[in-house]
């Protein structure tokens, strides 16, 4: 398979973004340790052990942690950096290394667009899970950085006569929801929030952008220098086309939420077709039969 990603730079960019932290640009870490948190407080249940899976930062175990219902956790990432000296393992990209049925939880936060066989990367969590074991991710999906993109678009179109992609061509929340049928993983459901978060000027949200270690890691990126012309016109679209009365701009993260588990026969079955009791034909023409 063609890779789209070039995982090397992204762990490159990775490292120099611990080296040089900007406060407050782990804001969507720090959102999604938040929604988390809420939903494995929704799952009544204990888990004996989970592993927290290229989460990039100590933000997801402490969730596990402090939630009271994981007994052994065990980090994984793709790099030593990322560890930041916390105990854990250190293993190749896409590489769940567990074995088969040995887990009881796994959790991913903010590295799945990242990964360029995101099915293969599923699959594997699905074998690692013990049966009735629940998966919990979150990445970055389609609509993310809209705004940005179709600013830079417009405006190497305008001063080139065309333009490169530079932005990640993000999953959709219907093909998460498919991807996890695809793994075999039970009960599968894809959600997604969007957060919108201001910024002075499009200089500033690439400065987070940076500092998140999130800029473009794109295989196929122009190679052209993208010089002070090209950013000057693509703040300029931006401000014209995305900013609201106070002149400050909107940037979009649409943050994808997927669940499953591993199959197991205690779990809920849907029923077969034509076995309802009751017709939509008749619940539709006398609404109080219920």
């Amino acid at each position: 398979m063609q890779p789209l990603i070039d995982t090397a730079l992204w762990l490159a960019r990775k490292r120099r973004a611990l080296a040089r932290p900007i406060e407050g640009a782990d804001f969507l870490m720090r959102r999604a340790a938040e929604d988390l948190a809420d939903r494995l407080g929704a799952v009544e249940r204990r888990f004996g052990k989970a592993a927290a899976l290229f989460c990039q930062t100590s933000a997801a175990v402490d969730v596990l942690a402090g939630s009271g219902k994981v007994g052994e956790i065990v980090r994984v990432e793709m790099d030593k950096a990322l560890l930041a000296g916390s105990p854990g393992l250190v293993v190749p990209p896409e590489t769940v290394p567990f074995e088969e049925a040995s887990l009881d939880l796994v959790v991913s936060l903010l590295s799945m667009h990242a990964m360029n066989d995101i099915p293969g990367v599923l699959a594997q969590i699905r074998r690692a899970l013990r049966p009735d074991g629940l998966f919990l991710g979150a990445f970055a999906g389609a609509g993310t950085l809209a705004e940005l993109r179709e600013s830079m678009l417009a405006a190497e179109t305008e001063l080139y006569g065309g333009a490169s992609p530079r932005i990640l061509p993000f999953t959709d929340v219907r093909d998460a929801g498919a991807l996890l049928q695809r793994a075999g993983l039970a009960l599968p459901v894809a959600d997604v929030e969007t957060v919108a978060v201001r910024y002075d000027t499009l200089f500033d949200l690439a400065a987070d952008l940076r500092a998140m270690g999130e800029t473009s890691t794109l295989v196929d990126r122009s190679r052209r220098p993208a010089g002070r012309r090209l950013f000057a016109r693509a703040a300029e679209l931006y401000a014209e086309r995305f900013a609201d009365p106070d002149g400050r701009i909107r940037a979009s993260f649409s943050i994808v939420w997927m669940s499953g588990w591993a199959p197991d026969a205690s779990q809920q079955k849907p029923l077969k077709p034509g076995s309802a009791k009751v017709s939509l034909k008749a619940v539709l023409e006398n609404p109080s039969r219920t």
